[in-house]
């Protein structure tokens, strides 16, 4: 089960639309910084597959300007 760390930066103005989006997305797990315009993101997903398609799902949202992976982390099954 890969589980994911990132730090999500959204477009000035659009952290709680960002962080709106990501909650519907499932799989994920948002912590808004109290002090800074970013996001935490947890991503927990079944398959590798499931994270790719998790990943680009993320990255086509709109409101999002810059994803960085902080950790990562497989399971094996």
């Amino acid at each position: 089960m890969p589980i994911k760390s990132y730090l999500a930066h959204p477009i000035a103005g659009k952290k709680e639309e960002l962080m709106t989006a990501l909650v519907s997305l499932g799989q994920c797990e948002v912590i808004p910084a109290e002090n800074q315009n970013i996001l935490v993101l947890v991503t927990d997903t079944h398959t590798e597959k499931e994270d790719e398609i998790l990943k680009e799902k993320i990255e086509a949202l709109s409101s999002l300007k810059l994803l960085a992976l902080v950790s990562g982390f497989n399971t094996s099954q």
